[in-house]
């Protein structure tokens, strides 16, 4: 797998492998706990980064949020983190307290053997998890052979990690930290018993 940026953005992406995703984890409960704890003392990052990347492609981020400070508002306001699988799980838990969007891709449904990161053309879009069409003309956004899949707000049906997923594409839209690729690797390995190799 092959990730390819067209436009003039630090992303960091991590192939997954020989995964066995299983529904939602009681032993992820910790993990849980812990973002929740850092969405309520403020311990989170900072959503400047995230923020920025949408204004600098002329998206406002108070009108479509990135996929991380949208899960952040929603647990401010009493709400749980949701709890989809344990490998979405996952993303969603490191994405909320890094306050870096998490693009998360089903390896086994993407078409071809690249996934390009650009700008969405005019009438492009797709059909969103639990969403109505998410439209991504003029927006950052994923694709791959057959048109764009993702998006730092919102990820589509069509590449979507299920119990069935066994291998994936994990895309952080922001650069992260060494030690933040490390324990994303240890909780992919302890929840998604998986593998995990950095996309050259």
């Amino acid at each position: 797998m092959k990730l390819r940026c067209d436009i003039e953005v630090d992303v960091v992406g991590l192939e997954l492998y020989e995964l066995e995703v299983t529904p939602p984890r009681e032993d992820f409960e910790l993990e849980v706990k812990r973002a929740t704890q850092a969405v309520r003392s403020g311990e989170v990052a900072s959503l400047d980064r995230a923020r920025e990347l949408y204004r600098r492609f002329g998206t406002d981020p108070t009108r479509m949020r990135p996929s991380s400070e949208a899960l952040m508002r929603r647990m401010k306001k009493g709400e749980p983190l949701p709890r989809i699988n344990s490998l979405v799980d996952v993303a969603n838990a490191l994405s909320v307290q890094l306050q870096v969007p998490v693009g998360l891709y089903d390896l086994g449904k993407v078409k071809g053997d690249e996934l390009v990161i650009r700008l969405g053309r005019d009438g492009e879009g797709y059909e969103g998890i639990g969403k109505e069409k998410v439209n991504v003309a003029g927006r950052i956004c994923v694709a791959d052979a057959e048109g764009p899949c993702g998006n730092p707000s919102a990820d589509s049906a069509r590449t979507m990690i299920t119990t069935d997923t066994e291998a994936a594409a994990w895309v952080y839209f922001l650069p992260v930290r060494d030690d933040d690729i490390d324990r994303t690797a240890e909780l992919i390995a302890v929840f998604g018993r998986g593998l995990v190799r950095m996309i050259p």
